[in-house]
């Protein structure tokens, strides 16, 4: 650990520099967030697959109390829960989404935060989850396909360019800002080594523009709540400060939770209304500030496609799920569905909107793999074969054939309950569709 950084710590802290100290000698805080869009908490819990224990930041939280590793499970292979310390579900718990909300997650890389968001809104409303780095934007991708979210757009563009066209259109806006990371440095080496006061003031700078683009695309009445996993002073009370300074349309509000602590006086901040959470408040570092705009807002005009879709694909559809889509897009052969009109964005990589549901191959469609993990449609599949043991999911899951007869065409494949993917049938056999890219080792096992 860097001399430099214990030494701000010690001045932060005062008489809980010891305990702190403390902390960096255990292993990190473990735990999972369950799905609500596929299972509930309970039927986790039942399951015995972990020792776990209940976390106060959120209902639907746990901490894993044992050494089991799970992200090899089924159940987290068929989006059941996220593996996630519990202290990160703080954000979106004062967030505080309902039901029907717009809601934009800016800077949204891997996509817990997303995850949980659109498990809050239920398949209602609309999340735009949006990521600058590239290869983060796929991770994020990858998480929200898993995870069944459907309702949702995914982008990878520069906060300024996307918001511009954004302006006044969200009811709640997060904004998990890239940070120096101190609250990761047990989980990850490389933000140690990358840590210095440059660095720190850098993440700060850079903040300030990300909340500077946030901000605009708030509604009047509407949310903004920002966090980090850092202590860093200068990248938490200090910018909330600065901008509040600047944006007298802005308002800071009480968090109005009782997990962690209050923040640190700074400036013209109300230290006692942001909360931070540290080691010894059962999470490795947050921030979190919430504000609300009280100002008016410039509001874009926002541009819809509106395409039903065609009859084959209705066609095509309807012999798979007993569920149909109003609205359909196609793009390079691929095909999305959605319940509600595709928004329609300029210069903004769009990654994936709706339910990527199928693509076109010489004069026939086949399906894709974000179709059977699509949690809307989890109980609407016409053929479901469920797999009873651990060993015949592990068979699935990494590329083997289901030696299952009395199938024919497309069937989701499903290990007690939970939809993994799918496959299709001979009538002697299963053929495995599991994407070659997730498929696990022929050594990747479970154990509790």
């Amino acid at each position: 650990m860097k001399e430099q950084f214990l030494a701000r710590m010690k001045q932060m802290l005062g008489e809980e520099y010891d305990a702190y100290l403390e902390t960096l000698q255990k292993p990190p805080y473990r735990g999972l967030r369950v799905n609500t869009l596929k299972c509930t908490a309970g039927q986790i819990q039942e399951s015995g697959i972990a020792m776990l224990r209940p976390a106060a930041i959120c209902a639907d939280t746990f901490y894993i109390e044992d050494d089991t590793r799970l992200g090899n499970h089924p159940y987290h292979m068929g989006g059941m829960f996220y593996l996630q310390e519990p202290s990160a579900a703080g954000a979106v718990e004062i967030l505080d989404v309902k039901e029907h909300d717009w809601v934009l997650d800016l800077c949204a890389a891997p996509g817990g935060k997303s995850t949980q968001i659109a498990a809050k809104l239920k398949n209602t409303g609309f999340l735009l989850s949006n990521e600058i780095d590239s290869g983060r934007a796929m991770t994020l991708l990858s998480n929200l396909e898993r995870m069944g979210v459907s309702e949702n757009m995914v982008t990878c563009a520069d906060p300024r360019v996307l918001c511009e066209q954004l302006k006044g259109c969200f009811d709640k806006v997060l904004i998990d800002a890239p940070c120096s990371g101190e609250g990761m440095f047990k989980k990850h080496a490389r933000a140690m080594e990358e840590w210095s006061e440059a660095h720190v003031q850098a993440c700060a700078k850079r903040q300030l523009h990300i909340l500077e683009s946030g901000c605009a695309c708030v509604k009047s009445g509407g949310t903004l709540v920002y966090s980090t996993c850092t202590y860093a002073l200068e990248e938490n009370e200090a910018v909330i400060d600065q901008f509040l300074r600047s944006h007298p349309e802005m308002e800071l509000e009480d968090c109005a939770v009782s997990f962690g602590r209050s923040g640190i006086a700074y400036g013209d901040l109300d230290a006692e209304k942001v909360r931070r959470i540290l080691p010894m408040d059962g999470g490795e570092g947050h921030f979190i500030a919430k504000m609300r705009k009280i100002g008016p807002e410039t509001s874009s005009k926002l541009y819809f496609q509106e395409a039903k879709p065609r009859k084959d694909v209705a066609e095509w559809l309807t012999g798979i799920v007993d569920e149909a889509f109003p609205y359909a897009m196609e793009e390079n052969g691929l095909i999305y569905l959605k319940k509600t009109p595709f928004l329609l964005l300029k210069k903004v990589k769009v990654l994936r909107q709706g339910i990527q549901a199928g693509i076109r191959k010489a004069k026939r469609i086949e399906p894709m793999h974000h179709l059977y993990m699509s949690a809307v449609l989890r109980s609407h599949f016409k053929q479901v074969c469920v797999l009873h043991e651990l060993s015949e999911a592990y068979a699935y899951l990494q590329g083997n054939l289901i030696m299952k007869s009395g199938w024919h065409g497309y069937v989701a494949i499903a290990y007690r309950g939970c939809i993994l993917g799918f496959g299709k049938g001979d009538g002697t056999q299963i053929k495995n569709h599991y994407p070659k890219g997730l498929r696990l080792s022929a050594t990747a096992h479970y154990e509790r």
